[in-house]
């Protein structure tokens, strides 16, 4: 076979070999261990014998016997070891082979990444990169925009009234009639003749304090119109 292949010019890759090596060392495994066997049969048989002939009396045959019992346990003892080292060099084998697949495979990672980086315009990307940040900051101020103006108009037109009867409803609950007293508050403080008696006085201080509070009020109230 291999003079045909030199023969028509076929050269084998190294994963055939490989291939190839490893069929051969498992076949020779196979061997060993159907030779292995037939040796402990063969073990077996002579034990078998050997307790015959001591019965016997044979003493002679039986000493015969005796030593082919131990070079065939020899024997099974060596086939283990080239079994074992037949093994290993299966492995080391079999270790080739995954190294060369993995280095195949690595190989043809290394091509499609190489073509994948020619296709790979990075100046057209950086350019795409700038105009989606563009487009990305006018789609943000649009939808700042736009919400803007809708809240400017589902805002209802009576919430000033409604904010209005609102505080109006708080002051009444307090006992306080706002309008009542911004309107009269003023007008009693210049109703206030000049020649008012000394009795009096407490009554006006205290009539100027209520102003002092009633703009206070206005005040606050002013506050929660404009809020």
């Amino acid at each position: 076979m291999g003079f045909l292949d030199g023969l028509f010019g076929k050269k084998k890759t190294p994963q055939e070999m490989l291939r190839e090596n490893k069929r051969m060392l498992d076949k020779a495994i196979r061997e060993l261990d159907r030779e292995r066997t037939t040796l402990q049969n063969q073990e077996k048989k002579l034990i078998g014998d050997i307790k015959k002939s001591a019965k016997a009396g044979q003493m002679g045959a039986t000493k015969v016997m005796a030593k082919d019992l131990i070079r065939t346990r020899h024997s099974i003892t060596k086939f283990y070891g080239l079994k074992s080292q037949l093994q290993g060099v299966s492995l080391r084998v079999q270790t080739l082979k995954s190294n060369a697949a993995m280095g195949d495979a690595m190989k043809g990672v290394t091509k499609a990444l190489g073509a994948m980086n020619k296709r790979m315009n990075l100046p057209e990307i950086q350019k795409i990169m700038r105009e989606f940040e563009k487009q990305n900051e006018m789609m943000e101020m649009t939808s700042e925009t736009m919400g803007d103006a809708i809240d400017d108009a589902i805002e209802s037109e009576g919430e000033e009234e409604e904010t209005e009867e609102l505080v109006n409803q708080v002051l009444d609950e307090i006992g306080i009639n706002l309008n009542a007293d911004l309107v009269n508050a003023p007008a009693k403080a210049a109703a206030v003749p000049q020649s008012v008696p000394q009795a009096a006085v407490p009554q006006a201080e205290a009539a100027e304090a209520a102003g002092g509070i009633d703009d206070d009020l206005q005040a606050r109230l002013d506050n929660l119109r404009r809020g």
